[in-house]
């Protein structure tokens, strides 16, 4: 579970430059074996929050509490899987050295089948042996994927994750991780500017607003995971209101 309470946070100041405030009084649960997607416009401190539970914000700007499993968050005490909108992969290994790497930092033992079955699921058992350079978005992609899934994290967070990729790949790359997710379970938050694909992996969606970032809504997702919901009506409802209420605060005031 991870548990935030009133959390606020402001990158320092520079010069004469007072602190910018990018989250203010943020409080939201995410119970354990959830998927929590984060939508809202640009500017509403979606990555911020993400960056704050997985312990990277400097510590002298915020204010609040954060927990997961009831403990404050310390990625040397827990396992917390943080992927960026880059995919993070290093240029210099091998998929399969990358695919491993995690696991290495944290001094995890790999189940050799673990990791074949793993690789053969996602399509990358003939790709092992090449580098990132070589491979194409989405097979850089799965390659991430590959690596959070092996180090089996206690929360998993993912930012924009398959922002950088075509309609037709981002959507199988969706599929690739409920499939995965299915079988962990694992705690995630995900943020995405596509209000479809928060609809579509979100049991749980946090709208945010912007100046500063805070919460609009915390709604529960009846509708996730199921892909023969994505064309009902109550989908295209929901996505099509949602969309509105992120149009709204674009507007200017702020507000949904």
């Amino acid at each position: 579970m991870i548990e935030v309470k009133h959390l606020s946070f402001a990158y320092a100041g520079q010069g004469e430059k007072a602190p910018f405030l990018t989250l203010e009084d943020v409080s939201l649960t995410v119970p354990k074996g959830t998927v929590c997607a984060i939508i809202g416009p640009s500017g509403c401190g979606k990555s911020t929050l993400l960056k704050a539970i997985a312990g990277l914000l400097p510590v002298h700007g915020l204010k609040g509490s954060l927990t997961i499993d009831g403990a404050a968050v310390d990625p040397k005490k827990k396992c917390i899987g943080f992927m960026p909108q880059s995919y993070g992969l290093l240029p210099w290994r091998t998929a399969e050295e990358n695919i491993r790497l995690g696991c290495k930092i944290r001094h995890k033992n790999i189940e050799e089948a673990s990791f074949k079955a793993l690789c053969e699921k996602l399509g990358l058992l003939d790709l092992l042996k090449r580098y990132p350079g070589e491979l194409s978005g989405g097979q850089q992609q799965r390659v991430s994927l590959a690596r959070m899934f092996l180090l089996k994290p206690d929360v998993l967070l993912m930012d924009e994750p398959f922002s950088a990729l075509d309609a037709i790949t981002r959507e199988e790359m969706q599929e690739v991780f409920l499939h995965l997710w299915q079988q962990s379970r694992v705690t995630t938050m995900l943020v995405t500017h596509y209000v479809e694909e928060a609809l579509y992996l979100g049991g749980k969606i946090l709208l945010m607003q912007p100046n500063p970032g805070r919460i609009a809504e915390f709604l529960d997702n009846p509708l996730a995971g199921d892909d023969a919901k994505r064309d009902t009506p109550a989908f295209t409802a929901m996505e099509r209101e949602l969309r509105r209420k992120i149009q709204a605060m674009r507007g200017g005031n702020g507000h949904a």
